[in-house]
């Protein structure tokens, strides 16, 4: 039982390989592998608008953006997990060549029915686990509601904004979001 159950995992090498040659992406979670879904219009609006606000208000900053083709390694326990974020923002230097990275500043989830249990419980956990997270938003893809895991010395406060004229203050990496720019083409 053991040799099939086995069967079922893959190294984080072999992993990381299959990344870069395969069509979809997948999260690696523990020495298992899951296809990523699609997401829709607005789900994917949202991450855009994101990564446009923060590369213009980013510029000439020590921090970059990126967008969901940037993973997020994560161990936890001993487990390592690959997440791709729809977005994230990096305030440490990164090679041209790398794949992913484990110090995210800021991690964007725009929550959509097919995985808002995973992004609000075992992915939002994970992010929070990272020292270097600074800020978490999970946003919703249909309407101007964001939740912001902000954190203040050793753990993380909880901030809600709604509404497209609310703005959410970034002093992590000194810069301000508005939803109305965040939701900017959502239907």
């Amino acid at each position: 039982m053991s040799a099939l159950r086995d069967s079922f995992f893959i190294s984080e090498e072999d992993y990381l390989a299959g990344e870069l040659v395969s069509p979809i992406k997948h999260e690696y979670v523990a020495g298992r592998v899951y296809a990523m879904s699609g997401g829709t219009a607005n789900h994917q609006r949202v991450a855009r608008n994101f990564v446009v606000s923060a590369s213009s208000g980013l510029r000439r900053k020590s921090c970059e953006p990126f967008g969901s083709d940037l993973s997020v390694r994560v161990e936890q326990l001993g487990d390592v997990s690959y997440f791709y974020p729809d977005a994230s923002v990096v305030c440490s230097p990164l090679e041209g060549s790398a794949q992913f990275t484990d110090a995210p500043a800021v991690v964007l989830e725009v929550l959509s029915p097919t995985t808002r249990r995973i992004d609000e419980t075992s992915k939002l956990q994970a992010y929070l686990s990272l020292a270097s997270l600074q800020v978490c938003l999970l946003a919703e893809s249909d309407e101007a509601f964001v939740r912001v895991y902000r954190r203040k010395d050793d753990e993380f406060v909880v901030e809600v904004y709604e509404g497209r004229e609310a703005e959410i203050a970034l002093p992590e990496i000194e810069m301000t979001l508005s939803l109305e720019g965040l939701y900017r083409d959502v239907e």
